[in-house]
């Protein structure tokens, strides 16, 4: 586990307290505003970044994060790009993780063997690939391993227990249960569903669990809280901060929307 990751997990611990993810897309709604984004998450309350790339053919994100991408690859966001923002975003915050989730495609073109330690260079902790099995990892696998960087794996409410117990003996950093089956933003999402599955995880697994998809507010991740040791919460952020016309909109919009997520997490320490 990467060094900033399990600080996060084990001060939150610690407290008593659940680690809060929010997600946004990287370059929206502007590539300018990126970096004093994920600088006014960290504000309100965020104890760990994922940061979306931008890609033409995503398989688990919505509407919401689908037009988001198309909107940052408009304005020529790439994975280069991305690596810039995390590094600025390091100037100032040498503390906070920050997890890349995405798609082969983009990695395939910066290249397997070399995006690891770029990434880790910049500031990257972990790498979430949605459409990448960790047993066909190979050689991006092993740049990963030598770089320290963290492979998140999901696992889905269709997982079978044998499918879990080898993703998680090849997991590392946290384990990312997507609570719905569908695409990012759908669906209802029901706490009590959670237990069971996440329970079989952790029967297998020490890391930390961490619990996305359909969370859209502070009651939903209260709820599902109650189970998992973090929340991601993406598409409902993503959507709100589309609306801004500047960037001091944009992290008005981004503090205000986590911190009253914080507070009532931390109300149920």
């Amino acid at each position: 586990m990467s060094q900033r990751i399990q600080n996060c997990f084990t001060a939150a611990g610690k407290a008593g307290s659940k680690v809060l993810i929010p997600f946004i897309t990287a370059g929206d709604p502007d590539p300018d505003w990126t970096v004093a984004i994920m600088h006014a998450l960290v504000a309100g309350g965020a104890n760990l970044l994922e940061l979306g790339v931008p890609f033409s053919d995503p398989a688990a994100d919505g509407p919401v994060i689908q037009l988001a991408s198309e909107r940052a690859i408009e304005k020529q966001v790439d994975l280069h790009r991305v690596l810039e923002m995390v590094a600025a975003f390091r100037r100032q915050d040498q503390t906070t993780p920050v997890v890349l989730m995405g798609y082969m495609n983009p990695l395939e073109r910066f290249g397997r063997r070399q995006f690891p330690a770029a990434a880790k260079q910049a500031g990257v902790d972990g790498l979430l690939l949605v459409d990448c099995p960790p047993e066909e990892r190979g050689v991006l696998g092993e740049a990963m391993k030598a770089a320290g960087l963290d492979g998140i794996c999901l696992v889905a409410p269709t997982t079978t227990r044998t499918r879990l117990a080898g993703i998680t003996a090849v997991a590392s950093g946290f384990i990312y249960y997507v609570s719905l089956k569908g695409i990012t933003g759908s669906g209802q999402l029901s706490s009590p569903e959670l237990e069971q599955p996440v329970r079989q995880i952790r029967a297998l697994s020490d890391l930390p669990v961490a619990v996305g998809f359909g969370i859209k507010n502070a009651d939903m991740a209260v709820a599902v809280a109650a189970h998992a040791d973090a929340v991601v919460i993406g598409s409902a952020l993503v959507e709100a901060l589309s609306l801004a016309d500047s960037e001091a909109k944009a992290c008005e919009i981004a503090t205000a929307f986590v911190a009253p997520v914080r507070k009532a997490l931390d109300n149920t320490a």
